[in-house]
């Protein structure tokens, strides 16, 4: 199932893949805060100039108040709050302008269509807009035409329709490029780049939380001869048959990844080294169990590490990694903790 996301966070997740991701993504709402604050601030300066005081002082409002929400994502990096709290805002001056100063003011609702489609999840921003057009229909039908009137919701949808469109191919084509960036395409268990992020992310539990949490990492033994002996084809197969004993026997908040060519990963969430050691046995006894070779018995080499304090992922994958080849002078089919 596709997560429905906005621009800004679809945007976010591709730039995560960038080399500086938190200043991408907390950028955009100051961009855009800052565009349009600069973008009112000419109507303001002429609306005093040409004695238009109420409608003046409306747009400072809306210029302060854009400036204010670009200075807390400065300060505090609350995008989606800041994105729901500008997107309002649009809302709100639109129906302001549209009030104080009559249907000419109703051009402004189109740029903000997008900004909210962009801003917003695409169910939310479809109620806003639904909305903001309710809202919107009094000031039109009493100061404009019904033919106008009609014209301009008939646009307004349409617009918002388009932008709706968008927002799924996006979400869609994310869900693609995720699939890509963060899948190994054999197995389907997740890839370096996913392990990476994974560990960086309970390295930080870690550390708030005191919470343990455990790596298995597991080689084939003697895959070499396996793929000589039967082919390439089959050591592919075996790969994946790995992948899917692995993923039936761990709990849905463990995950697998593939970092070698038969070289897996098994993240064990919230689990000291006692009872990963457990899982890891019962991983190894499930593989040896299963016949995935005709006359020929394959297995696998397990090394298990649990988190320590101050430690970073590689140094936590390297020490699973020593146990691995631990267990394989320990003559392989073994289950070896790392010191």
């Amino acid at each position: 199932m596709i997560k429905r996301q906005s621009g800004l966070e679809t945007w976010s997740d591709i730039n995560n893949f960038g080399s500086s991701p938190k200043k991408i993504e907390g950028a955009l709402p100051i961009i855009l805060s800052l565009g349009g604050a600069l973008g009112v601030a000419p109507f303001a300066i002429l609306r005093f100039v040409n004695g238009e005081y109420l409608v003046a002082v409306l747009d400072l409002i809306m210029i302060t108040g854009m400036l204010l929400l670009g200075f807390f994502v400065y300060r505090t990096r609350k995008v989606r709050l800041a994105s729901i709290a500008l997107s309002i805002f649009c809302v709100i001056g639109v129906l302001a302008s549209v009030y104080v100063s009559g249907p000419r003011q109703i051009l402004w609702a189109y740029p903000g269509v997008m900004v909210i489609f962009y801003l917003l999840r695409p169910v939310e921003a479809v109620a806003l807009i639904l909305a903001m057009i309710s809202g919107l229909l009094p000031a039109l039908l009493v100061n404009g035409s019904s033919f106008h009137t009609t014209s301009v919701i008939i646009t307004l949808l349409v617009m918002g329709a388009f932008a709706y469109a968008f927002s799924a191919v996006a979400n869609q084509q994310r869900a693609m490029l995720m699939q890509l960036a963060t899948k190994d395409p054999l197995t389907g268990a997740g890839n370096r780049r996913a392990l990476d992020s994974k560990l960086d992310e309970l390295i930080a539990a870690f550390a708030r939380l005191s919470a343990p949490s455990s790596l298995i990492i597991l080689d084939l033994d003697h895959f070499k001869a396996v793929n000589d002996n039967h082919g390439h084809a089959k050591g592919d197969e075996i790969l994946r048959r790995i992948t899917e004993i692995v993923n039936l026997r761990i709990r849905v908040t463990d995950s697998l990844y593939r970092i070698g060519g038969e070289e897996f990963v098994v993240v064990v969430e919230h689990l000291g080294i006692e009872k990963a050691s457990h899982l890891a046995e019962q991983l190894r006894t499930l593989v040896e169990a299963n016949e995935l070779v005709p006359d020929h018995s394959v297995t696998i080499s397990l090394g298990v590490a649990e988190i320590q304090q101050n430690e970073t992922g590689s140094e936590w994958l390297c020490r699973a990694d020593k146990a691995l080849y631990k267990a394989k002078r320990m003559g392989r089919n073994v289950t070896a903790i790392a010191e």
